[in-house]
């Protein structure tokens, strides 16, 4: 409808450096929620404290500046994941980098974290990995 306005909620950068940010006002954000500071950086919340929350940037930190605002998105960090992603690379957000062009075939859209799966529903251990 016409006339509608729609409230972001918004908090300032404190502190930015070695790739995370401290940021204050996000009162309501949920832990593993995307931001989106104002140069289009985006960070998922980690760490909820009383008066600030920290954010991992998934992009380069030296666009961001103490006193800038930065919005939630209201959407948990995911990827979209599907056949299609084999053999590609991407960067954090799933975005192709590799110059191949868009991931094409069917994708699935899957929380960054999620639980694993308890025991009984997973397939034994038949040999062993070698890491070295």
């Amino acid at each position: 409808m016409a006339g509608e306005v729609e409230l972001e909620e918004v908090g300032t950068v404190l502190q930015v450096g070695d790739g995370i940010a401290r940021i204050h006002g996000l009162s309501k954000v949920q832990a593993n929620e995307m931001v989106e500071f104002e140069n289009g950086v985006k960070g998922i919340v980690l760490n909820l404290e009383e008066d600030n929350v920290g954010v991992v940037l998934l992009g380069p930190s030296e666009g961001i500046k103490e006193g800038e605002t930065v919005k939630r998105t209201k959407k948990i960090a995911s990827i979209d994941v599907g056949e299609g992603l084999l053999g590609r690379v991407v960067n954090t957000l799933g975005e192709p980098i590799d110059g191949k062009g868009p991931i094409t075939g069917e994708k699935y859209n899957m929380p960054l974290e999620r639980k694993a799966p308890g025991v009984i529903f997973r397939q034994p251990v038949n040999e062993p990995l070698q890491t070295g």
